[in-house]
């Protein structure tokens, strides 16, 4: 199936829903308005070392997104700094359980492991990208920060962002269809 030549935006509020992010195509643009939570590799780590000792969890998995990035420290009267995507690969160990778990959607930036899509696939969860490079005005999109848990991990801690206007690109849909593979077929020059 070919990309649409249209690229539509979408409003997303999470927690999302099945509905939520069955309606999405690779290539559209979202805009997120709502908390949305910081886990990188570390802080992804603690928690599966909770759910495997079946402890409770920082915060509620069902219809979440997680973003990949570190922040840095803000400047006066700002909430955050820089929030730019780390690369996501390297949560991919993690991920395909976290969607069976409940997360809706991830952003990042970069492909994701054959395993994490085929998650996406059954249990209905998109990836999205945001453009590295841009995280000083990605940060401008939080109007709050609040710690979450595991703050000794500094900016790998778990942070829970309130954003409006989050931009992203949906990269692989419930579908499984992937923005990388499509696009390089696409345009590659032959």
């Amino acid at each position: 199936m070919a990309m649409s030549a249209s690229v539509r935006t979408v409003k997303l509020k999470p927690p999302l829903t099945d509905s939520d992010v069955s309606s999405l195509q690779i290539g559209d643009k979202v805009l997120i308005d709502g908390a949305i939570y910081t886990a990188r590799d570390a802080a992804h780590k603690r928690l599966f070392e909770l759910i495997d000792a079946k402890k409770d969890l920082p915060f509620p998995l069902k219809g979440q997104v997680i973003y990949y990035v570190g922040p840095t420290p803000p400047r006066p009267g700002r909430p955050i700094g820089a929030a730019g995507p780390t690369t996501s690969y390297r949560m991919d160990t993690y991920t395909p359980r976290l969607i069976e778990l409940g997360i809706k959607a991830t952003i990042g930036k970069g492909p994701r492991a054959p395993e994490v899509i085929e998650a996406m696939k059954k249990f209905k969860a998109v990836y999205l990208v945001a453009i590295g490079g841009t995280g000083a005005l990605l940060g401008k999109q939080v109007m709050k920060s609040e710690m979450v848990a595991f703050e000794d991990l500094g900016t790998e801690a778990i942070r829970r962002l309130t954003v409006r206007d989050f931009p992203a690109v949906v990269a692989n849909d419930v579908a499984g269809r992937d923005i990388f593979t499509e696009a390089v077929a696409k345009y590659a020059v032959k």
